[in-house]
């Protein structure tokens, strides 16, 4: 008889879209079994949510023991990623262990290292000799190329296209469809808005806007169907 490994029990913080989605992936594509969902009590304002307990973070410990769960925070980029920080930090003090969730639909290069507590969507291609550090959130169909290394703490939205030998250091956020060309350098708490294009080392601290698209004079009725 086929033994069958038991899910290791998974705690979500956060009561939000994301805490939504990634129940969903954890539960259809991992080896964890969801069992509860926690937020810090000036937040709390449900006890349950998609079925399962949301208790008080500063009494997880009393419900839920840590040798016996893991946890994951489900926090986007709030607060240029210090939120996730934070309370995975946190989580991680009262002795849990942080969870990470690789889909099974992505390529993960086998020379390449991921850190704890990453989310790695489907359709994310990481290549040979990728660095990701720890804390990482890589939205749906990202592109990391060659010897690129993204350090800790990085939110990186859908249809990003990091080439080769890139360097995005701590707490940035990649807008959807950003692309940074080969061995740029992004410096720490950078934000890159949707669709920028970055080809030369940027300076900690900035946020990147690209130019924004006009409305044309005429309607589209008056230029399709006149």
């Amino acid at each position: 008889m086929a033994i069958v490994a038991t899910p290791q029990k998974l705690i979500i913080l956060g009561d939000g879209l994301f805490a939504e989605i990634a129940h969903e992936y954890f539960t259809y594509d991992s080896d964890y079994e969801v069992v509860a969902f926690s937020v810090e009590a000036a937040y709390l304002e449900r006890s349950e949510y998609l079925g399962l307990p949301v208790v008080p973070f500063e009494e997880l410990e009393q419900h839920y023991a840590p040798a016996d769960h893991a946890v994951y925070a489900a926090l986007v980029y709030t607060q240029l990623n210090r939120l996730r920080t934070r309370l995975s930090d946190a989580a991680k003090a009262k002795g849990y262990p942080l969870a990470s969730y690789v889909s099974s639909h992505a390529f993960v290069s086998r020379s390449a290292t991921i850190g704890e507590h990453a989310f790695v969507f489907e359709d994310n291609t990481i290549q040979p000799r990728v660095t990701i550090g720890r804390n990482c959130i890589l939205w749906s169909g990202n592109h990391i190329g060659h010897h690129s290394t993204i350090h800790d703490n990085v939110f990186v939205s859908s249809h990003v296209c990091v080439a080769g030998g890139v360097t995005v250091k701590d707490n940035c956020f990649l807008g959807i469809n950003a692309t940074i060309v080969n061995d740029v350098t992004i410096g720490e708490d950078v934000w890159l808005g949707p669709a920028t294009v970055v080809s030369r080392d940027v300076a900690p601290n900035t946020v990147w806007r690209p130019a924004k698209s006009d409305v044309h004079p005429k309607s589209a009725h008056e230029l399709f169907l006149g």
